[in-house]
């Protein structure tokens, strides 16, 4: 389900994150495909390139899969991020060139920290067919870690709190005390929300900027309606927000302390200059062991130069 970003996602330049102070802003995701599979990218988007860390947000699905014809992401690499995998319906396994070899199924988190460099494959199960309909999230890694070694985690359960209306599943970060147990690199946040109908009230900390991203049903927050394939755009400074439901509803709430390093996001990579870009497609074409092997029967991905190359 990863990536990739392109033009038509966000300029192939350095810019900063501009958090903004209690706003609500609705924007359209971009529809795209990745594999054979239909996508809905909420981020990254011309004008707004990151919510705390969270650099993109794809929505898959919901598509109808066989065991022979489904989601295969060919090998492809990655460096400065961490890639979060979140399903709602159906199965996918997750290949890497750590050794990793992971089938993820819904209520179940894959989090793979690229780190310098890693490659990865996401491919059908080979005996799964029915809906596949799920979420892939890539998080900006700090300077800190950005360039550390790579790794893989999968977490079978995760910690979930009642909210009213609602019950909400931490899959990254700390919610008042409820705690994933995912590695984190900043100071953020990522929850599923399902929603009943009725009125849920979310907490929230004043100094993250958040956003909502509806995955199933429809999302009723101070008179908007938020529906799959758009992204809420909530700022700083909420300590709460009271979120409603007509029909049963998923949406994913992402939170995190404004973003200070301007970030590039080109193809598979989120780095900080176009030379750092340049390099990584440099080793990932030639074969080097920055990357590793993926040890997968499809193919390896392989594209042109970015646009900027001479």
């Amino acid at each position: 389900m990863s990536g990739p970003v392109t033009s038509a996602d966000a300029p192939a330049e350095p810019q900063p994150a501009a958090p903004e102070a209690w706003a609500l802003e609705i924007t359209q995701s971009r529809e795209s495909r990745v594999g054979a599979i239909g996508v809905r990218r909420a981020l990254p988007r011309r004008g707004r390139r990151t919510v705390g860390p969270w650099c993109f947000v794809d929505h898959m699905g919901p598509a109808l899969v066989s065991p022979r014809r489904g989601m295969n992401v060919a090998p492809h690499p990655h460096i400065g991020l961490q890639t979060v995998t979140w399903l709602i319906e159906g199965e996918a396994l997750h290949r890497d060139s750590l050794g990793s070899e992971q089938v993820i199924r819904p209520g179940q988190l894959n989090l793979m920290t690229a780190g310098w460099g890693v490659a990865h494959s996401e491919e059908g199960t080979g005996t799964y067919g029915g809906n596949l309909h799920g979420v892939q999230l890539w998080i900006a890694q700090p300077s800190a870690t950005r360039d550390g070694p790579a790794a893989f985690e999968h977490h079978g359960e995760l910690p979930r709190r009642d909210l009213d209306a609602a019950v909400a599943t931490v899959l990254v970060g700390d919610l008042e005390g409820t705690t994933s147990p995912a590695r984190r690199d900043t100071d953020h946040l990522g929850v599923e929300l399902s929603l009943r109908p009725g009125t849920a009230t979310m907490p929230l900390r004043a100094d993250f900027e958040h956003a909502l991203v509806t995955l199933v049903g429809a999302a009723h927050l101070e008179g908007q309606i938020i529906e799959p394939g758009h992204l809420a755009y909530l700022g700083t400074g909420r300590a709460e927000i009271f979120l409603s439901a007509k029909e049963p509803t998923r949406a994913l709430l992402l939170g995190g302390v404004p973003f200070d390093d301007e970030v590039l996001m080109w193809w598979n990579f989120v780095a900080r200059t176009r030379a750092e870009i340049v390099e990584a497609h440099r080793a990932w074409m030639a074969g080097d062991e920055r990357f590793g092997r993926v040890d997968s029967p499809l193919p390896r991905i392989e594209v042109g130069p970015p646009p900027w190359s001479p």
